[in-house]
């Protein structure tokens, strides 16, 4: 039911009012008080209220900040003393899709303990109802304007940047980034700016092939830095003034760099690249490998001694202001570095290596798996196992991972010269077939 991002769907067929009230039940039978929240989805309205619903059922408490996003409501459950955060979204997803995400007091999302938890009251479908002088209220909350505050806090404070800022928040929930840049002494101008879950202006994930108009308007006007968000803005991506869409791993090492000093770690998933790890070795700071996911990226920057945590996608933490992934944040803190020393300048400094890709069609992928497992030792000392199979060399790395979704496992190796990188995918494809 659960995957590491929470439930997500099709609406109608995976994600339905009635798996909302349940997830409601459940999520109510071990709380008193929740925030809840959504993205700009219509079907969200209609799912709201079935969670809120639940929820009440249960004696619980509901506060309802209505569209907003993710990152605010994730904040929100420690500002309002909650038990836990629910957001109904897709994120990034399609617009015929919707799901939920379940937030901890501390941002970070349900960990796979308290999601199975919370899978386990579903199926038992013996909820706690209470009677009518019992339910719980539902009264309506706006954290909005708090969150800005702290991202103002975070950029230095009012009118502290001098920059001209292009937004693209993709008809979603991020709209507190522009009004945060605003505050902050930017000049904002904002492109799919009206709320639409239908995602009219351009898909919402925010990769560089779904953001070239704030490419093109950032190359060809007088902007300083170009910022994109996805539907429920829990991710960030920028483009810096010369119109150069930043990778996830170069914008990773920039943060990283920027949060950590040395001797700290920054969280990173086990596909970020070779040229992160070097260009945060020459500042004396690690790097500590999750797999792929910001729930695990959050659970190991909360870890002491962890200063940020990243992945390449577009989610970032700062443990020190909150575990949830707030794209929001990242845009202000993007923008302070960008105020500083323009980001054209700053990517010069990040080196930036070959990596080669495959994927292999596999009929029984996870038996595939277990072989790759039980051979890869016999040949490699550096082999890590937390998310399918990762294998590090003097030259590199490979990494065989089985898709979440389809009959696919996907190869990735990376190496400081083109060479070696081709080298390391034929070793990982040869491993593969020797598997099957």
């Amino acid at each position: 039911m659960f995957g590491t991002s929470g439930i997500r769907g099709p609406v109608g067929e995976v994600v339905t009012a009635e798996l909302a009230l349940q997830v409601g039940r459940a999520v109510g039978a071990e709380t008193d008080r929740v925030v809840v929240g959504r993205d700009a989805r219509d079907s969200g309205a209609l799912l709201v209220d079935s969670l809120t619903a639940g929820l009440r059922e249960t004696g619980t408490d509901v506060i309802d900040l209505g569209v907003a996003a993710t990152p605010t409501v994730g904040r929100a459950v420690a500002w309002r003393d909650a038990d836990a955060g629910i957001v109904v979204t897709a994120s990034h997803n399609p617009p015929e899709d919707n799901g939920l995400k379940l937030w901890q007091p501390t941002g970070q999302a349900y960990g796979s303990a308290d999601r199975e938890r919370i899978t386990e009251r579903i199926e038992a479908d013996d909820p706690d109802l209470q009677p009518w002088d019992r339910l719980g209220t539902r009264t309506a909350g706006e954290e909005r304007t708090r969150h800005v505050e702290a991202l103002v806090d975070a950029a230095g404070g009012p009118d502290a940047l001098d920059l001209s800022v292009a937004v693209d928040l993709g008809n979603g929930a991020g709209g507190v980034s522009a009004d945060a840049l605003v505050a902050a002494g930017c000049d904002v101008e904002t492109l799919n700016a009206q709320p639409d879950g239908r995602f009219p202006g351009r898909p919402s994930e925010p990769t560089p092939e779904n953001c070239t108009a704030l490419s093109g308007l950032v190359s060809g006007s007088d902007y300083d830095l170009g910022i994109a968000h996805d539907g429920d803005a829990d991710r960030m991506r920028a483009v810096a003034g010369d119109g150069t869409f930043l990778s996830g791993d170069t914008l990773l090492a920039l943060f990283a760099a920027d949060a950590a000093e040395a001797g700290d770690s920054v969280a990173v998933p086990v596909d970020t690249s070779l040229a992160v790890e070097d260009f945060l070795a020459e500042r004396d700071v690690g790097v500590v490998r999750t797999p792929v996911g910001d729930v695990f990226v959050s659970e190991a920057a909360a870890e002491p001694g962890v200063a940020f945590g990243g992945e390449p996608s577009g989610a970032w933490i700062w443990p020190d202001e909150t575990l949830c992934p707030d794209g929001p944040l990242a845009a202000v803190r993007i923008a302070a570095l960008a105020a500083d020393r323009p980001l054209s300048e700053r990517i010069d400094d990040i080196p930036t290596y070959p990596i080669r890709r495959a994927n292999v069609e596999c009929g029984d992928k996870l038996a595939v798996m277990d072989g790759v497992e039980r051979r890869v030792h016999d040949t490699y000392d550096d082999v890590e196992t937390m998310d399918g199979v990762r294998v590090g060399t003097d030259e590199g790395w490979f990494l065989v991972r089985a898709s979440g979704t389809e009959p696919l496992v996907r190869v990735t190796a990376e190496a400081r010269d083109a060479d070696r990188a081709e080298e390391l995918l034929e070793r990982a494809l040869e491993l593969l077939e020797a598997s099957r």
